[in-house]
């Protein structure tokens, strides 16, 4: 299949699920870039307290608001008309815990929508790359650092909707020539992060004297990275990787779940037994997830350049700059069928 078409405006972006977290940071990165971006996502855009593009300026933006499972029509159309060059998805239902309780709103969005779109993009001769924004989650527990190759053991049913999208991406790589590539990342957080995720989450149960409910104790241990170093691994995949090709980005700090909460303490000034309670582990939460990134590192040129202290210090800067707002913002997921 040809990657190019004179027609093709070369440095249009599409980006499904721009007013999600990564999304929308995504989105802005691109625009520093000087790339012509469009955005799609099911919902209206949210407050621009969450939407890092509308922070600068964002003349190079255009919003449309579709839905990957009620819209697919609609989302072709746009994409035959607009014949982006570079077409990258960061929609997904994506809460763990709550894939539990209705896994077939997962498997519709994660893997059946996602299907039924690639099966339509594969025939466009102008798109040169489709990047996915996969998961750990698709290695289940992991005991040390794993590569690509590592073999799928998802235990929820987000983790199980993840991992069958990406095979069907691959499939679709070997045998129609689709020009895919995925990223997997470690936990992604910076500035703009939904509250309910924990490092916003518990900043702000500090800075409004609530208590922190640390699940499970916090013995979870995870990575850590700032989401603007997971927008320059995606651009890198995007303009980069061959066809086929899986890239971990992460980096090689690891801490519990609890070790993260004291850090964030320490800065803030706040005593971590005043401001923490200990609630039950989530349904079949994974120990760890801890990726190899050596990869992305050799071929992508990429490495992470933002620490774990200066990610909770530009958070807590964005929180408080913004407690007013944040205040009347959910501070807890609400589900979207």
């Amino acid at each position: 299949m040809s990657k190019a078409n004179k027609k093709n405006p070369g440095d249009l972006f599409l980006v499904i699920g721009s007013n999600s977290f990564s999304g929308s940071h995504f989105v802005a990165h691109l625009l520093e870039k000087g790339a012509q971006v469009l955005g799609v996502s099911r919902s209206p855009e949210p407050h621009r307290v969450f939407l890092p593009y509308r922070w600068g300026d964002c003349r190079n933006f255009r919003f449309h608001q579709l839905d990957l499972n009620h819209d697919h029509r609609q989302m072709v159309r746009l994409i035959e008309k607009k014949r982006p060059a570079y077409v990258v998805n960061f929609a997904a239902q994506g809460m763990v815990a709550q894939s539990w309780e209705k896994p077939v709103d997962w498997f519709m969005t994660n893997t059946v929508a996602m299907v039924r779109l690639h099966d339509a993009l594969r025939k466009f001769d102008f798109i040169k790359k489709f990047v996915q924004a996969s998961t750990p989650e698709v290695y289940g527990n992991t005991r040390g650092a794993v590569r690509e190759t590592a073999p799928f053991n998802p235990s929820t049913p987000y983790a199980i909707s993840k991992a069958a999208c990406d095979m069907s991406l691959l499939a679709y790589a070997r045998a129609f020539d689709f020009p895919v590539a995925l990223t997997r990342s470690a936990n992604v957080c910076g500035p703009g992060q939904q509250l309910y995720r924990i490092i916003p989450k518990t900043i702000l149960c500090i800075l409004t004297g609530q208590k922190l409910k640390l699940e499970g104790g916090g013995l979870s241990v995870r990575s850590f990275i700032h989401i603007r170093d997971v927008c320059e691994g995606t651009w890198l995949a995007a303009t980069r990787a061959p066809s086929g090709s899986i890239y971990h980005l992460s980096t090689d700090r690891r801490v519990t779940i609890r070790c993260l909460v004291e850090l964030i303490c320490r800065r803030l000034g706040a005593n971590f037994a005043d401001c923490v309670e200990v609630a039950p582990a989530r349904k079949a939460q994974d120990a760890a997830y801890l990726l190899d990134w050596r990869k992305a590192r050799e071929e992508l040129k990429w490495r992470p350049r933002i620490s774990l202290e200066k990610i909770v210090a530009e958070t807590a800067a964005w929180t408080r700059k913004n407690l007013a707002v944040l205040r009347k913002q959910p501070a807890v997921y609400r589900h979207k069928q």
